[in-house]
């Protein structure tokens, strides 16, 4: 019996070579969960982020360009945010992959990072409420210390309640339009 050579393809069969294309084809999915496919998006906005507060800095301190970096970095930091959105978008309506256990893992996150929230605005307050009920001795055990000029809370502070709250009504009457509607 003769050998005869082997042709390229059956060598690459032989060594477990596959192609890009192969390696990314669409597998019959076995469990309820989306595997996203690699993004640009996250190096992207990454590195918009970078420009954005590299230049905020150097704007800050007077450095020629900073400005325009500044401006750089926000706008592709925009747009980096747009194309994402529309990417994840596009693969929770028209491509299917946002199934039920995928929208129970979204509302969670979201409940954690509420939690989160509510978990660092409270050692805020904490912080705040010891020091202003047991003022230490090393700001003068008085409080506000000495030094500190309190603002009026009938100025700056109410008008952020006021958008604050006016705010919330927005959103509660948006929310029940909505689900009216639906």
């Amino acid at each position: 019996m003769i050998n005869t050579p082997k042709t390229f393809q059956s060598k690459k069969e032989e060594v477990g070579v596959r192609s890009f294309a192969e390696l990314y084809e669409v597998a019959p999915q076995r469990h309820p969960f989306h595997l996203v496919n690699p993004s640009p998006w996250p190096l992207f906005s990454s590195i918009a982020a970078l420009c954005l507060t590299t230049g905020g800095v150097l704007y800050m301190h007077g450095y020629e360009f900073g400005q325009e970096m500044l401006f750089l970095g926000l706008g592709t930091l925009v747009y980096s945010m747009g194309i994402w959105w529309r990417d994840v978008i596009r693969e929770a309506s028209f491509e299917g992959h946002h199934t039920v256990a995928v929208q129970e893992g979204h509302r969670m996150g979201m409940l954690l990072f509420i939690a989160s929230e509510v978990m660092f605005f409270l050692g805020f307050f904490w912080a705040f409420f010891h020091s202003s009920l047991a003022p230490a001795i090393d700001i003068g055990a008085t409080w506000p210390p000495a030094g500190i000029e309190v603002l009026s809370p009938w100025e700056i502070p109410f008008l952020n309640t006021q958008t604050i709250f006016s705010l919330l009504v927005t959103l509660a009457f948006a929310f029940l339009f909505c689900s009216s509607r639906s």
